[in-house]
């Protein structure tokens, strides 16, 4: 199924129906560009000894078979992906998931935004999504995406579900009385047009909750 296929009313709804129509995640979560957001992820987690993570976008699932968390809760807006991730680790008494609207101030020491902020296109849907993911991390964030809006004229508006943004500056304006910058790790496989399944414009932004 090709995503270009699918009608764009509004982004909960785009990917809903995505994954009711047996579509996937997408190329991020599959191949080199999954190995390459695992290796990253799982280093980061046993180096600062995290026990607890939580994910708000965990799609369809595959990303999360690479991962080695010690407990692990996953949230999405689309119920057809939530069916499929209980179904899949139905028997990993480590992992939970639920719909976004489920969460009502539960943490964990990591939190995860992955291939997600360029998908939402709505103002509203975005700075409620971002107030979440930091109110619901103890100590870090981790957000992989693009951080440009010039990313919209150079590779075309033509994709409805595709919206980039300048996210930093929104935590700069919004979150730094209480995080601090932590890391940036460039990606393994910086986007070519030429090559759009294998190579990412995502890169990993590391937040750290400040002890000021």
């Amino acid at each position: 199924m090709k995503s270009e296929t699918l009608s764009f009313e509004h982004s909960a709804q785009y990917w809903d129906d995505r994954y009711r129509l047996q579509g996937n995640s997408g190329a991020g979560s599959y191949g080199c560009l999954a190995d390459f957001k695992a290796e990253v992820i799982n280093d980061f987690v046993a180096a600062e000894n995290i026990q607890s993570v939580m994910e708000f976008g965990c799609g369809d699932g595959n990303q999360l078979s690479l991962a080695r968390y010690p407990r692990y809760t996953g949230f999405d807006i689309s119920e057809h992906a939530l069916q499929r991730c209980k179904q899949m680790y139905a028997n990993d008494a480590s992992k939970d998931f639920y719909s976004v609207e489920q969460w009502n101030g539960q943490q964990a020491e990591l939190a995860l935004s992955l291939d997600v902020l360029y998908h939402l296109i709505e103002d509203t849907v975005f700075e409620q999504y971002m107030e979440t993911l930091f109110s619901a991390a103890s100590r870090f964030v981790i957000i992989y995406a693009s951080n440009d809006e010039k990313l919209n004229q150079l590779l075309g508006n033509h994709v409805k579900h595709v919206r980039h943004r300048k996210f930093t500056q929104w935590v700069i304006q919004n979150m730094a009385y209480s995080w601090d910058f932590h890391k940036l790790i460039p990606n393994k496989y910086p986007f070519s047009v030429h090559d759009q399944n294998n190579t990412s414009f995502a890169n990993f932004y590391i937040f750290r909750r400040s002890e000021k």
